[in-house]
């Protein structure tokens, strides 16, 4: 038996858990878009919006609920370009294995890892970019309810964040934000 060339691991459905979230703006000023933070009362944490996914639940789906669990507010998955390496559904099957960009994605832009070691190996979590729903007032929130949601300007919210992965990923959805907000803009001049 030949053994591949790249490194590889496998986790049982028992030894990894999957995790989704998503990043909520307000874009009702595109110029002054906010992101809303969570601060974890008893640990006094500011953190993003994330949580299991639940078994036959898509990975959007679960972000949105995440989101609005954690919450309150009421928000869908927000579409603009992303550079990925999937193909569009409408590529042929031998299209290369490359990144490429598209407009409107409302697919993960961003996939963190967390090895654990011991009994839970592993943990996935994948970032997807939601915004506020238009006229959504803040819903009581569910058995979240240990979190304080709260709105920042982004550069606000880059220094709240408890952990150096938050600012990460945090970052690089307020570049993709920008470009998408610029990219709108330059489209409503021509």
């Amino acid at each position: 038996m030949v053994s591949s060339v790249f490194v590889s691991h496998q986790y049982l459905a028992k030894d990894h858990v999957e995790s989704c979230g998503a990043i909520l703006f307000d874009i009702s000023t595109p110029q002054e878009m906010k992101v809303c933070l969570i601060r974890h009362l008893k640990k006094d944490e500011w953190l993003l919006a994330k949580g299991q996914r639940n078994c036959g639940e898509s990975r959007g789906v679960a972000a949105i609920r995440e989101v609005i669990e954690e919450t309150g507010y009421l928000c869908h998955l927000y579409p603009l370009r992303i550079t990925t390496r999937a193909p569009s559904a409408s590529e042929s099957a031998d299209v290369r294995d490359e990144p490429r960009s598209y407009q409107d994605l409302t697919e993960p832009f961003i996939l963190t890892t967390r090895d654990f070691g011991g009994k839970l190996s592993i943990k996935l979590i994948w970032w997807y970019i939601a915004a506020l729903d238009k006229d959504s007032g803040k819903k009581s929130q569910t058995e979240e309810g240990s979190f304080q949601p709260q709105f920042f300007p982004c550069q606000e919210a880059i220094r709240r964040l408890t952990f150096e992965s938050d600012r990460t990923v945090l970052l690089e959805v307020i570049r993709l934000m920008e470009e998408s907000v610029a990219e709108r803009q330059a489209g409503k001049r021509t």
